[in-house]
């Protein structure tokens, strides 16, 4: 577990370098990974109609519900690699 909170937390610094930003359906998929490794299942209410981003990014959170935490953490540092 260590080497994979290391290898997620490496990931996470290197989202913020990576050379061209990725697309937005990609950068979601990053949000949901990261709140489902770091927060586990979503909680909140989704938001209203008049908060798209929060709509969206709320959805690709939600879409991971169940997710293990390890799980996520690995699918994140692979899509980071894959980005790299």
């Amino acid at each position: 577990m260590a080497d994979l909170q290391a290898a997620f937390d490496a990931a996470v610094a290197n989202s913020k370098s990576l050379s061209e930003r990725p697309d937005n359906a990609t950068l979601l998929k990053l949000y949901g990974l990261y709140k489902q490794a770091t927060a586990g299942d979503v909680t909140d209410k989704k938001p209203g109609f008049s908060d798209m981003v929060g709509r969206a990014k709320w959805d690709a959170w939600n879409g991971l519900k169940g997710t293990a935490k390890d799980a996520a953490m690995q699918q994140y540092v692979d899509l980071i690699e894959s980005l790299s």
